[in-house]
């Protein structure tokens, strides 16, 4: 390989750039700036040799495990996590999820500037977290669920206004499914979602027998959407899925009505 000695400057670059009394060591005079040698090797539970080695590029390419426990050690930002693994390993570490706490009022009012446009907001295990009125109005009002219950996937099996408003709800739920599996695996989440699995396995027949499928479908970010709405009738829309900046454990949604006149319908049930 050749990464060690990029990967010895990085590190050196890291190491000098943290302030020891952030980490809770005396604020003595040292001659260099941020945190020694001994300090970081310390702190990531290796020897403070092999440290050393690993900022002269000597010793070979680390183990994954170092590499993580030294990304801890100096509190490294995802970005400068991954960046450490491509310089250590020629890879990107393996997927971590932590489940999204919310988003920010910004986004929120990116949401509602969509007036006639339903869009909402989730994470790589479908939860619904964010919406504005045309998505309440048109696909579910997610506000009159609780927090744990605003999943996409157990909506489509597990909620009959959902599955009613499906023209070709088999066809559906099987790409639901499919992307499903792709999008928690990717994010490193199977773990987060296998009571969800479990209880969807265990209420729904049709779930467990495209679930042991294994099914993956790859990722698609827009296309068309036809519902049946139980007050505006049959609404055409197209939906385009979008990476939410700085946020890559978040998907935007939203769904353009496809006709003027399936754009008053939208108007209509807002008023």
């Amino acid at each position: 390989m050749m990464h060690e000695n990029s990967l010895g400057t990085y590190l050196k670059d890291r190491r000098a750039k943290l302030d020891p009394t952030a980490f809770g060591f005396p604020p003595r005079r040292r001659r260099t700036p941020g945190l020694r040698r001994e300090e970081v090797a310390q702190r990531a539970n290796i020897s403070a040799t092999w440290y050393t080695w690993l900022e002269q590029g000597r010793g070979g390419a680390p183990s994954a495990d170092v590499l993580d426990r030294i990304a801890r050690a100096m509190m490294l930002t995802s970005a400068e996590r991954e960046h450490l693994f491509l310089l250590g390993l020629g890879r990107l570490p393996a997927a971590r999820y932590h489940a999204p706490e919310g988003i920010s009022p910004r986004l929120q009012r990116v949401l509602d500037t969509l007036e006639y446009s339903p869009a909402f907001i989730r994470t790589a295990t479908w939860d619904v977290i964010a919406w504005n009125r045309a998505a309440a109005a048109v696909l579910t009002d997610y506000s009159t669920l609780p927090d744990g219950q605003r999943n996409v996937l157990r909506l489509m099996f597990r909620d009959s206004h959902v599955r009613a408003a499906q023209p070709n709800w088999q066809s559906i739920a099987r790409y639901v499914v499919a992307s499903f599996r792709a999008d928690v695996a990717r994010a490193g989440a199977a773990g987060n979602v296998q009571s969800l699995v479990d209880e969807l396995c265990a209420t729904s027949p049709e779930f467990a027998t495209m679930w042991r499928d294994n099914d993956v479908q790859g990722q698609h970010g827009d296309g068309t959407k036809v519902l049946q709405h139980p007050i505006a009738g049959s609404l055409s829309m197209e939906f385009s899925s979008f990476a939410v900046d700085g946020r890559p454990d978040l998907n935007m949604v939203v769904y353009n009505p496809v006709t003027p006149a399936g754009a008053d319908k939208i108007r209509a049930l807002l008023k």
